[in-house]
């Protein structure tokens, strides 16, 4: 599984092979100077908080590294690690039939591709958020990527479908045999609560772009 630290390991090597501290890297793609700052790894309340995908690709064109450089960074110059193509489509796409098989894997031939670092799910896929009902968490033109592989615990971010077809991200509050109790990510939106048979499939989110 991709650690966030062998992530954000590789963005300071990927600095240092070019003489720059991680301020001066952001500075040099054109990124606010403390994007790679360490207090930014973190939210405030302790969650990792992982590069996107944007300020990646923009510090890969500054210093001319290929992704297969940095990937080989993210494993401490193992260049076996690899990247995989995962599918993606918009959050609002998601609860429309067609678009996953029975166990919540990603079906059909209308996904769209994004290269991205091997989560170690071959069944990981991408969605990108649309409007304002996740915000502050998730904010239009994100991208998070949910692996259905992951296990979930307390408090994990994840994307659930209920067997009526409604597709949703919130955080797992608490799971029992018989029930899902899930907190909104926008606090003016109402918390849920789900009994478990009502539950087509949940799967966790493993990295989003912010």
């Amino acid at each position: 599984m991709l650690r966030h630290s062998d992530v954000w390991n590789a963005i300071d090597r990927l600095a240092r092979e070019h003489g720059l501290s991680a301020s001066g890297l952001a500075k040099r793609a054109g990124l606010d100077p403390t994007t790679f700052n360490k207090s930014k790894r973190k939210t405030r309340d302790g969650k990792e908080r992982w590069p996107s995908t944007e300020s990646l690709s923009k510090v890969l064109l500054a210093t001319g590294a290929s992704l297969g450089e940095f990937v080989s960074y993210v494993n401490n110059g193992n260049s076996s690690v690899s990247y995989q193509n995962i599918p993606v489509i918009g959050f609002a796409q998601a609860g429309t039939a067609g678009y996953f098989d029975d166990a919540g894997y990603p079906s059909g031939g209308s996904w769209d591709e994004i290269p991205f670092l091997n989560v170690g799910d071959p069944h990981a896929y991408a969605l990108e958020i649309s409007g304002d009902s996740m915000e502050p968490v998730y904010r239009d033109g994100d991208v998070i990527i949910v692996s259905p592989g992951a296990d979930i615990r307390r408090g994990d971010r994840v994307v659930l479908k209920t067997r009526d077809g409604e597709v949703m991200a919130k955080a797992l509050r608490r799971r029992t045999a018989y029930k899902y109790e899930l907190s909104s990510l926008n606090t003016e939106h109402p918390d849920r609560w789900l009994a478990a048979e009502d539950v087509d499939w949940i799967a966790r989110i493993v990295w989003a772009s912010q």
